[in-house]
């Protein structure tokens, strides 16, 4: 399979319909990238992901038939290779911190620049977090979740992956760094997040950072 050719398969859903199409519209005119569906509600969403299996899905943080954040979470221990990305009205943190827990790769406000939504698709796509090392060392502390023991039988080379990705370092980057391949870092990731039971690079780091497994990354 060429990797490089391979279209981004893309499920949104918002029960803002307006929002929505004009959302799937845009995407629609971008290389590489299609729009498979568009839902509004908890039901359509797990619907249209086992239907299509889309790379990314882009779902609302609040759905009139349930709770984004429990969509979000159930979605990724079906189908984890579908990347979701929580949209909310607004930055507070408490919502980032809850899509962290679901497993999200991050979150878009729906004020955001149109020309940024389809950059957000391709990097979470590439599996990279929709989030800044500053934003991730700050809500560490405040994350709720309580994880079970993980993490004593990973490498060092795995634990060194690791320690770069709560640096908010980009598999192509710790490619180039520990000069390695891209597919070996991605394996060295895949192989992290099974360890962590984790469903994100995000949600890994903050098992680790939590679980003493890394140290708490310094800076902002």
């Amino acid at each position: 399979m060429n990797e490089v050719a391979a279209e981004i398969g893309v499920v949104i859903v918002d029960d803002h319909r307006m929002f929505s199409e004009s959302l799937a519209r845009l995407l629609a005119d971008e290389d590489g990238i299609s729009v498979r569906g568009v839902g509004a509600n908890r039901a359509e969403a797990l619907q249209l992901v086992e239907q299509f299996e889309p790379r990314v899905l882009l779902i609302d943080y609040h759905m009139p038939d349930g709770d984004g954040v429990a969509v979000a979470s159930e979605i990724k221990e079906r189908w984890p290779e579908t990347m979701v990305v929580m949209l909310t009205g607004d930055a507070d943190d408490q919502i980032l911190i809850a899509a962290i827990e679901a497993g999200c790769s991050g979150f878009f406000t729906k004020d955001r620049a149109s020309s940024e939504v389809a950059e957000a698709v391709r990097v979470a796509a590439a599996g990279e977090a929709l989030i800044s090392p500053a934003q991730l060392v700050r809500l560490l502390p405040r994350l709720n979740r309580t994880f079970r023991p993980a993490g004593a039988d990973l490498t060092e080379r795995e634990l060194e992956v690791l320690k770069l990705l709560a640096s908010g370092t980009t598999n192509k980057v710790i490619a180039a760094e520990l000069f390695l391949s891209v597919n070996t870092i991605r394996n060295y990731v895949q192989s992290i997040l099974t360890k962590l039971d984790a469903h994100s690079k995000l949600e890994a780091v903050a098992t680790a950072v939590r679980q003493g497994i890394i140290a708490y990354p310094s800076g902002s």
